[in-house]
């Protein structure tokens, strides 16, 4: 985009900048300009620059105040280099930034270039997609900041993802930071955490694609040299570690590998996260860490014996189902109810209530939603009822069975849930016979049953308690 002319240029400051016929503010606009779109000079009229638009192949008239005149030389780097870093944690002038630094990579000498424009750059693109995601009708000039970086190389991703439109850079330049050897540490344990974002993988990938993918985030997250981090981005990476481990550990599982060593290093790695050194803007990353490894801790566990009459059995059924029958040995091991799954059956966390009776396990259909399910007699049928994180499409959630309250038959459950970008954390007093919520507050203290009838190997093993 930036020509190789001995000609002066201005990059347009401010956003709905018209293009004018005429050095007049009453003459006919053109067309609308944006900031970040670089023009040549061709001449001063009066407060008014004579201009040409490459992009759009249309000459016309600007105000001055309006743009930023820059020149291409070696002696411009510094000064455009200064305007780079002001404009790299400017919220709402990515395009602005993208532009600059497009400049100034013309201007700066090969032999004096380092990673930090490339970081600088490929941060604003990642910010601009941010922003860009799921709000192009509220934010309309979202799109034409698109349009303007678009021509400096910056690309980006698209697709739908719960309803919403998820924009993503596609991180070229985050590459060309892991590969330049100057690069700090900082700058490449960034890159790996810009390039490993789960909510940036393409939701339509195949089990196979999505293994493999898995895999190679996790390499780039394995060659960051924690030593040169920050207190801060060292725990983002390892959070961001902990996550990738999860999912990796559920694909295991799911393939009936062993997912425990996967599963007890993502809970290694979760616990080497400090919070406190996140921040308040950060701490979103170690939420939604926690909630995916809460999500496959049964990886971790070892399978016991069944305790008890009831006795769930494990078959299979279709090509990649698992089937569930329940028996009870007081009935000659007479299947009570049967139900089947394509998601992970975690066998170590099947759990008898002797006293209801009934039996739970969880069940986990996709990478980060875990449900509970939940097997009961009701007027002497048997049937299997499904508790699931939250009450929207599945996303990421969890429900863990907590104990049990033998004298009203009430079920203790704790769930976490991301709903509307949103995390929230909740226990609940649920009637047995029909599953209805009793009671429920946000901390285990504030309900009595917790107190007393919460199970000890819930407590002991739970993240809902960190």
């Amino acid at each position: 985009m930036i020509l190789a002319i001995a000609a002066a240029l201005a990059i347009v400051a401010q956003d709905h900048t018209w293009l004018r016929a005429a050095p007049r503010a009453n003459a006919t606009g053109l067309v609308a300009l944006w900031q970040g779109d670089v023009v040549e000079i061709r001449g001063d009229h009066a407060g008014y620059l004579q201009v040409y638009d490459y992009q759009r192949e249309r000459g016309g008239y600007v105000r001055s105040a309006a743009v930023r005149r820059v020149g291409l030389t070696e002696a411009d780097a510094p000064e455009l280099l200064a305007v780079l870093r002001f404009l790299r944690e400017s919220a709402g002038s990515e395009a602005l930034g993208i532009s600059y630094g497009a400049v100034y990579l013309k201007a700066v000498p090969p032999g004096a270039l380092t990673a930090e424009p490339f970081d600088a750059i490929a941060t604003m693109a990642e910010r601009l997609a941010d922003s860009a995601s799921g709000a192009r009708l509220q934010q309309p000039d979202i799109a034409a900041h698109l349009e303007v970086v678009e021509q400096f190389g910056v690309h980006m991703r698209s697709f739908d993802r719960d309803g919403r439109v998820q924009v993503c850079y596609d991180g070229e330049l985050f590459r060309r930071v892991l590969a330049l050897a100057r690069a700090t540490a900082e700058q490449r344990a960034n890159a790996a955490l810009a390039l490993t974002r789960p909510e940036c993988i393409d939701p339509d990938s195949g089990p196979l694609q999505r293994a493999s993918l898995d895999q190679e985030r996790l390499e780039l997250l394995d060659e960051v040299d924690e030593r040169g981090l920050t207190g801060q981005m060292r725990s983002r990476v390892r959070a961001r570690r902990a996550g990738v481990l999860a999912a990796i550990a559920y694909e295991k599982a799911r393939h009936d590998e062993s997912a425990a060593a996967a599963g007890e290093r993502a809970l290694a790695e979760l616990l080497g996260v400090n919070p406190h050194e996140l921040g308040e803007d950060r701490r979103s990353e170690y939420v939604d860490a926690m909630l995916r490894v809460s999500a496959i801790r049964w990886a971790t566990s070892l399978p016991t014996a069944q305790q008890g009459p009831l006795t769930l059995i494990s078959s299979r059924g279709e090509p990649g189902q698992t089937c569930l029958t329940l028996e009870d040995s007081r009935r000659g091991h007479s299947p009570l109810v049967r139900r089947c799954t394509f998601g992970v059956v975690w066998s170590p966390s099947v759990q008898s209530i002797a006293r209801a009776p009934a039996l739970v396990v969880a069940v986990q259909p996709l990478e980060s939603w875990r449900e509970l399910w939940v097997f009961h007699e009701i007027a002497g049928i048997w049937m299997v009822d499904v508790l699931f994180p939250g009450t929207d499409d599945p996303g990421e959630g969890y429900v863990d069975f907590a104990g049990f309250v033998p004298a009203t038959r009430h079920l203790l459950v704790a769930r976490e849930v991301r709903e509307h970008g949103h995390y929230r954390r909740f226990f609940e007093e649920l009637r047995l016979d029909d599953l209805a919520l009793v009671r429920q507050a946000s901390a285990p203290e504030l309900l009595r049953a917790f107190g007393r009838w919460q199970d000890v190997n819930w407590r002991r093993d739970t993240l809902a308690l960190h």
